[in-house]
């Protein structure tokens, strides 16, 4: 596929008087995988929220599928890292997943044959048809992820986002989660993902760099250079692998600044 999934030029981003993402000109190809990589707090969620269109730019321009972010919003399905409901909120796993379609039928409209078909669909790829009638209180961390991402799959869309999708999962599940990235693109979907696996990043199409700003936009062999990644990272978060040369993050959880006691003892981790 040709053309631009996201163009931006000059983008910042903040909460309140918090900058997340200082001033970043960067360009998305349609299609394919996009992981966006970077430390804890270094803008990551905060970018993708922009580009789902549910946090608006503070300066600069963004461009989504040719339009604003806001007006591409019903083509795009955003699944968050977290979705928090109250405890002991009587809600099913088929209920959960049905939210997917209200942003198109609207919340008050009943579902018609096809919103039902959808459901049915999506509960089936993430194979958690099982569970459809379960609360969500009763299923386990891996099993909720696959009914979030299951609620984006059951809503129309042209591109989906998956804020660390694969965090703490199960085996079973990361395969289910990994599984349907690949099957999206396979029917012409974008992707657009943020990660902490370096691996997972090198197999994307395009990959976006962030540590406050966009330090590097493209392919994955040009921007996960260890220049990139050590400039980002810090020196003492990665190593080499015994198996090839491309460096592996050694505690993907922590920040650079977490790690300046071990550089300055000269300890390795």
């Amino acid at each position: 596929m040709t053309g631009a999934l996201v163009e931006a030029q000059d983008l910042v981003l903040a909460h309140g008087h918090h900058v997340a993402l200082d001033a970043s000109s960067f360009r998305v190809p349609l299609g394919g995988v996009t992981a966006v990589i970077g430390p804890n707090g270094s803008g990551k969620s905060t970018l993708l929220q922009a580009i789902a269109g549910v946090l608006e730019p503070t300066s600069g321009t963004l461009r989504v599928l040719g339009g604003s972010a806001r007006q591409s919003r019903q083509r795009i399905s955003y699944v968050m890292q977290s979705v928090v409901f109250p405890v002991g909120t009587p809600m099913t796993v088929r209920d959960v997943v049905r939210m997917g379609r209200y942003p198109a039928a609207g919340w008050l409209r009943p579902l018609t044959r096809t919103d039902r078909e959808a459901v049915d669909e999506a509960l089936r790829k993430m194979k958690v048809e099982d569970l459809a009638g379960r609360h969500l209180d009763e299923l386990s961390g891996g099993q909720r992820q696959r009914v979030y991402v299951a609620q984006g799959l059951a809503q129309g869309h042209e591109v989906l986002m998956l804020d660390e999708p694969m965090t703490g999962l199960d085996l079973n599940s990361a395969r289910t989660i990994d599984r349907i990235i690949h099957a999206e693109t396979d029917h012409g979907h974008s992707v657009v993902l943020t990660t902490h696996d370096l691996d997972e990043a090198r197999a994307a199409d395009h990959v976006i760099l962030v540590h406050g700003t966009v330090v590097a936009s493209g392919p994955p062999e040009r921007v996960m250079t260890r220049a990139n990644l050590e400039a980002v990272y810090g020196l003492g978060s990665l190593h080499s692998s015994a198996e090839r040369d491309e460096p592996v993050l050694v505690d993907p959880d922590c920040t650079p600044d977490e790690l300046q006691p071990r550089e300055q003892s000269g300890q390795m981790p």
